[in-house]
C-alpha cells in the first residue's frame, strides 16, 4: 500500500527561517511517517528534535496524532513540540542552559518503534 505525502503544516518554513537566522542547521524529517518529529535542529553542539503544530489552529486541530504520540512515548531522548518560531527559538535558548531539559522520562515498560 502507499504511503500518502506528509502533511507539512503552514509555520513549518517560519519556523525554519527564523532558527536558521538563530544559527541552527535545520533538517526537515516531515517525510519520515510514523510519527517522527518534524524538524532536526542542530545548535552549538546540541541536536534538537522539534515536532511542528500550528499554533493558529483551535487547539484540537493541535494534537498529536496516534503515530506521533506513540513515537515520542517510547523515545529515549529529547522531543518537544513548538507551535510557533517564538517557541522554536525559546527551545534553542532553554537548551543552552543543559541539554537535559527536554528529555522524555523513560517508562519502564519501553516498547519499540
Amino acid at each position: 500500500m502507499a504511503r500518502r505525502a506528509a502533511k507539512v503544516d503552514s509555520n513549518q518554513a517560519e519556523i525554519m527561517q527564523a532558527l536558521r537566522k538563530a544559527g541552527a542547521s535545520v533538517q526537515p524529517l516531515h517525510g519520515v511517517g510514523m510519527g517522527c518529529p518534524d524538524l532536526l535542529v542542530g545548535f552549538r553542539g546540541a541536536n534538537l528534535l522539534m515536532e511542528i503544530k500550528d499554533g493558529d489552529k483551535v487547539p484540537s486541530a493541535q494534537k498529536l496524532t496516534s503515530w506521533q504520540e506513540k513515537w515520542h512515548r517510547v523515545w529515549c531522548g529529547q522531543a518537544c513540540v513548538v507551535t510557533s518560531a517564538e517557541d522554536a527559538l525559546a527551545v534553542l535558548t532553554a537548551n543552552e542552559k543543559g541539554p537535559k531539559l527536554f528529555e522524555q522520562p523513560r517508562s519502564s515498560n519501553q516498547t519499540q518503534l
